[in-house]
Order: structure tokens, then C-alpha cells, then sequence
């Protein structure tokens, strides 16, 4: 990954809205906001996105003594992923290539993202999914149904709340048996955490863990026993979001990346347009010997 220096003006606004999130108190505010300043003064912007976000949002709790400063704007996301459940999944029965559809509303979900765009703003959900279900994804969706069916072990690695619904559409057309689906394991932004896939009755569906880390992607040095048995025993990772991408992206591993570019940078670092929806693989390095 290259340096993040773009990144600042998120990091800032991130910090300006948690403490907004937080506290109403002034002093509070203000001691927040320096503290967030002087971190960031100290940080390394070779790092990826998500410990810098995981530094400033710890700093953001504890001088708030909040524990969890988007839980409300989760409640927010998880009514409207529950609202559109049916919906969508009836769109999947209907449609000629059931799988496909449910990849592609899978990956409009990703829209539901507070780590890139402000809690107030509005997210277009709908255009998010009409722009999904177009977008030229070439011959991957197939290769993708051919991996998911011939793997014996898979894991799922969340992203955000809300999110957690349009996943369920896709854990339904896979082997459920093979499936650990793995969320945050502490509370940061609106990424979900097993409260979340608890409703979204993911935990009815498939094996539910969380990472023992909140930072919002996957740090595997930061990541629990648990979790890292389950992602080195999986010879098949499907990865949702950005964060999971910045933090995954150099790993040896065969992932499928599943997500929207929606910040210049990360678009940029793939090769694409900001807003592109993406279905991707990441081969893992094959090592021939003589």
C-alpha cells in the first residue's frame, strides 16, 4: 500500500463526527479533538488506513468514555438492511441467475459505509443496487461460484452493519456448512459485530466469530487465536469493504474481494474508478520446486 497522506481530511472529519457522536460537552470536544491533532502529528502514513482510524477512534472513546460511539447510527443501518431484506431476496428467487444477483447485492450493501461518508449523509441504497446489478463484472462471478462450490473451508469477513442483511442474501445461495463468517470484535465506526449478524440471523445460518480486534479491516497480527485458525484453515477468503482490503490485499492468501471503491486512494491503488464495483481475486503465490 503507498502513503496515506490523502487520507488526513477523513481522518479529521471521522474524529470531528465520533466526538460530535460522543459528547455535546465543549471542553470534552476540545480535549478530543487536540488529542486526535497530536496523534496524528506522530503517525505513520506508511501504515494502512484502518490502524490510523483505530488510534484515533480509541483516543475519541476513552476521552469520552463512551464505549461505542456509532451504536445508534448502527441501529440506523441494521432497520434499513432488515426493511430491504425481503425485497431483495425476492429479486434474487425471481431473477435468471440467482447466485449472481445475490453477489451483486452483496456488494451494493458495501455503500453503507460512515468510515468514508458522514452518518448524516443520505445513502443511496437503491442507485448503489442498480448500478450492482449492470456493472460489467466480467467472467469473475463464475469463477467465484466455481471456488466457492469446490472449497472445503471458507471464511467471510464482514464489513458494516446493515452490510450484515446484504451478506445474509449471498450466505443463502452458498454451502453453509463450509462458512465462518467473521465480524469486528470490538466496537469502531459502523462496522458490525456479532450483535449485528445475531440480527441479521446470520448466527442461524453459518458459524459466527469475531476477530478480537476493532480495528475497522483485518490487522492479523492484532487478530485473535480463534480467528487466525479460521483464516489460515480456510483455503478460500471472501473479504468485504475497503478496510478489509487495505489490511488484506498483501496477504498470500486466495480472496476474493468483494466491495465498492469509494475513497480516491483505494481506487487509485487498484486501478479503477472511484465507485466502481469490484469483484476481484488474489491468487496466493505458488512456489514451484525443483
Amino acid at each position: 500500500m503507498e502513503t496515506y497522506l490523502e487520507c488526513l481530511p477523513c481522518f479529521v472529519r471521522q474524529a470531528l463526527e465520533a466526538v460530535a457522536l460522543t459528547t455535546d460537552i465543549p471542553a470534552i470536544q476540545e480535549q478530543v479533538l487536540k488529542q486526535v491533532f497530536s496523534e496524528l502529528g506522530r503517525i505513520d502514513l506508511g501504515g494502512t488506513p484502518p490502524v490510523m482510524g483505530q488510534k484515533i477512534h480509541k483516543i475519541v472513546r476513552d476521552a469520552a468514555g463512551v464505549k461505542d460511539a456509532y451504536i445508534k447510527v448502527k441501529e440506523q443501518c441494521n432497520t434499513l438492511g432488515r426493511k430491504m431484506y425481503p425485497e431483495l431476496k425476492k429479486r434474487i428467487i425471481e431473477s435468471e441467475s440467482p447466485f449472481e444477483t445475490a453477489v451483486r447485492l452483496a456488494i451494493a450493501g458495501n455503500i453503507i459505509d460512515f468510515g468514508v461518508k458522514s452518518h448524516s449523509e443520505v445513502i443511496d441504497i437503491e442507485g448503489a443496487i442498480e448500478r450492482a446489478i449492470v456493472a460489467d463484472l466480467g467472467d469473475v462471478v463464475a469463477e467465484f461460484e466455481t471456488a466457492v462450490g469446490a472449497a472445503n473451508k471458507i471464511l467471510y469477513i464482514a464489513d458494516n452493519a446493515g452490510e450484515t442483511f446484504f451478506d445474509k442474501l449471498l450466505l443463502e445461495r452458498m454451502p453453509c456448512e463450509k462458512v465462518t463468517y467473521a465480524v469486528r470484535g470490538g466496537p469502531i465506526i459502523n462496522d458490525a459485530l456479532i450483535a449485528d449478524a445475531e440480527e441479521a440471523g446470520i448466527t442461524e445460518l453459518v458459524r459466527v466469530i469475531d476477530n478480537g480486534s476493532d480495528a475497522p479491516g483485518t490487522v492479523l497480527e492484532q487478530c485473535s487465536k480463534e480467528f487466525r485458525g479460521a483464516f489460515d484453515a480456510a483455503d478460500l477468503v471472501i473479504s468485504k469493504g475497503q478496510g478489509n482490503y487495505e489490511t488484506l490485499s498483501s496477504i498470500d492468501k486466495d480472496i476474493f474481494f468483494l466491495l465498492k471503491a469509494k475513497c480516491p486512494v483505494i481506487a487509485r491503488h487498484i486501478g479503477c474508478a472511484a465507485g466502481t464495483t469490484l469483484l476481484f481475486r488474489k491468487r496466493p503465490i505458488t512456489v514451484t520446486k525443483d
